[in-house]
């Protein structure tokens, strides 16, 4: 992995640097203009953010059923990931909300389950750094439970009423708008490649961390 790492910095840091000028040459929307752009990054910060949560449950579940340390490692850095790019998604989605709704925040179905879930990270790590004797294994079940709750934000939108756009339309953009359709996939990629970065370095500290905890303890047992 540490061979990979340097060519996916740098297709990441390259992706990024290009994508302005791909958003830039995508058309307005007819009645958002400028503001619509926005779309570009927020809908690519959640893609990142659920691959973040998706990580974090399913390395939980095999830290809190197998005991395997590596699995928790994975699942604290999934956590920090989710709380990243999920309070990227809010702040652009606020920004974008502002212009299309008239108003920084309303709580529709999406968006407040969508807190509520980045609220259930932040108490994951809360959950570790304060939570005493078996911190790790209580908060692996957050993780899963964080995770399970990610169908129901999808969905939510097409099973209640809400101002919050339908799933449908990301899908149809690929019919009616093909160079948004490109920009949006373009930016999804680009987070996806910065969380695997970030991921890879999150993991990586937290292996030096358990080197560093596993010298220090054999250091106590020495007579």
């Amino acid at each position: 992995m540490r061979k990979l790492f340097a060519p996916l910095l740098v297709l990441t840091a390259v992706m990024f640097a290009y994508a302005p000028v791909v958003i830039a040459n995508t058309r307005y929307e007819s009645t958002m203009f400028l503001v619509q752009k926005i779309f570009y990054f927020h809908f690519a910060s959640w893609m990142a953010w659920a691959a973040a949560i998706g990580v974090c449950g399913i390395a939980s579940a095999v830290y809190l059923f197998r005991a395997d340390p590596r699995g928790d490692r994975l699942a604290v850095a999934g956590a920090e990931l989710a709380i990243l790019f999920g309070a990227f998604g809010l702040v652009t989605g606020s920004l974008w909300g502002r212009k299309a709704w008239g108003v920084w925040w309303q709580w529709d179905a999406r968006l407040t389950m969508a807190l509520m879930a980045e609220l259930i990270f932040v108490g994951y790590l809360l959950v570790r750094k304060y939570g005493g004797p078996g911190a790790e294994k209580l908060a692996a079940g957050m993780g899963i439970f964080g995770a399970a709750t990610t169908p129901f934000i999808y969905k939510s939108v097409d099973w209640w009423r809400t101002i919050h756009p339908q799933t449908s339309v990301v899908r149809n953009l690929g019919e009616t708008a093909p160079d948004m359709y490109g920009a949006m996939l373009f930016c999804t990629v680009a987070f996806l490649l910065l969380f695997a970065s970030l991921l890879t370095v999150r993991v990586h500290l937290e292996s030096r961390r358990a080197e560093l905890d596993r010298l220090y303890l054999a250091l106590e047992d020495q007579p």
